[in-house]
Order: structure tokens, then C-alpha cells, then sequence
């Protein structure tokens, strides 16, 4: 299985300290934001991970180069301005191939363990999402959890309302007959939830969303006072 980290961003909310170093490598318990992504999916046997880039790509790919240093295998897609989510993953469908993949946010910082990732079966459906409880910045959610099965608001389903973690499992054939160019994913997961295609699970371990430098600081901090016990 292989697995793709969204690396691209500007990672605007997160200046000044973006302005000279992209977001996916700056440091939290002294290792930077995409290692701990890397390592974890090569401890559980994905060696094969494709990484896109646009700011400051030459300094990113500089950094992590071919992920031999990893004991994986690192491909880039370059772009030349953000192509958003969905753009960014068909720009790399090259190199993903045509099974399903492991898609990871580099801005995120998890101790869920991605084994379990590589035993989703999608079946007929387009992806599996990983939620979480809501954080305090963002109280209301994305989307409904009910039964193992992920609904728009706008279905009005009676389960729990959460977020997204950005880590999933995506098929391919969601972007099917889709050109490249700038395109967000949020539209294409709403479509497919209409048509009842996607599994979703709530993550039973520590997540944060290091958006900003206030929580990029704290996460460190907690990191090396131990207290996440799977850090």
C-alpha cells in the first residue's frame, strides 16, 4: 500500500515561522511535523510515499530527499502554486497508482496507530475517514459519524458530529474523469457521502491540528514532558 503526505501549503497561520521554513518541517519534540508521519508509516511497513510540494519545495525536498535516511522510498510532485487537496492528489495519481492509499495532512500530529489503515476494505465505497472530536477551534465538526458511515449536515443524520483529522483512505476512482487544476476535497468527500460511499471511524488517540505557533509550542512542550505515552 502506498500513502501520500500533503505537504504544499503556505501555511499562512502559521507565520512568521513559515516565511523561511515550510510548515511540514517545522520541529515538535525535536523531530519536524512530516518525519513523525514517515515514521510512522514505515514502522508499519508503507515504504512508498508520495509527498507533494509549492512553498519552499527546494528547502523540503532538500531536507528529506529521497527517504532513504527513512528507510522508505520518498516521491515529490512538484506545484507550482497550491492545488489545494483534491488538486494536489490528481497531480500525483501518477504516481499513486490505482489502489488505495494512505492520505496523511502534514500539518497534523496524531499517536493513532496507521496499522489499522491497512486492514480497511472500501468494498464499493470511495474512502475511509478518520474523525475526532472537535477542538476548541473548530466546535462544530465536518461532517456526522453514524454506524460506521460518514453523512453530510445537510443529511441530517442523528449521530455524532466531528472533524476530520486528515488522515483516510482514498480509492483512486474518486477522481475520475476530474483535470488538474486547483480543487478542493471537501466537495468531492460531500458528493460521495450523498451517494453513501464513504466508512468513516472516530480515532481513539491524541490529535492535534498544529495551526498555529501558540499550538505548535504547546504540542512540544507536551511531547517532551511525555505526556502522550505512545509518543
Amino acid at each position: 500500500m502506498k500513502a501520500m503526505i500533503l505537504a504544499a501549503g503556505l501555511g499562512n497561520r502559521m507565520r512568521p515561522l513559515t516565511l523561511y521554513r515550510p510548515k511540514p518541517l517545522l520541529e515538535v519534540g525535536g523531530k519536524a511535523l512530516i518525519v513523525w508521519h514517515i515514521e510512522k508509516l514505515k514502522a508499519i511497513g508503507v515504504t512508498e510515499i508520495v509527498i507533494n510540494s509549492a512553498w519552499l519545495a527546494d528547502q523540503l525536498i532538500g531536507t528529506l530527499g529521497d527517504g532513504s535516511q527513512f528507510g522508505v522510498t520518498i516521491r515529490w510532485t512538484r506545484e507550482d502554486e497550491g492545488l489545494e487537496t483534491a488538486g494536489g492528489i490528481i497531480n500525483a495519481l501518477p504516481l499513486l497508482g490505482v489502489e488505495p492509499f494512505i492520505l496523511v495532512n502534514g500539518d497534523v500530529w496524531t499517536t493513532f496507530d496507521f496499522a489499522s489503515l491497512l486492514n480497511v476494505d472500501l468494498g464499493d465505497d470511495l474512502a475511509h475517514l478518520v474523525f475526532v472530536s472537535n477542538p476548541e477551534q473548530h466546535p462544530n465538526g465536518d461532517f456526522t459519524l453514524l454506524e460506521d458511515r460518514a453523512y453530510t449536515f445537510e443529511q441530517e443524520k442523528q449521530g455524532e458530529n466531528l472533524t476530520y483529522s486528515g488522515v483516510a483512505v482514498i480509492h483512486p476512482k474518486m477522481f475520475d474523469g476530474l483535470e488538474t487544476g486547483k480543487r478542493p476535497l471537501a466537495p468531492l468527500l460531500k458528493q460521495a457521502m450523498l451517494e453513501g460511499k464513504i466508512s468513516a471511524e472516530k480515532m481513539q488517540a491524541a490529535w492535534v491540528d498544529v495551526g498555529t505557533p501558540e499550538r505548535l509550542t504547546a504540542l512540544d512542550l507536551q511531547i517532551r514532558q511525555g505526556v502522550f505515552a505512545e509518543a
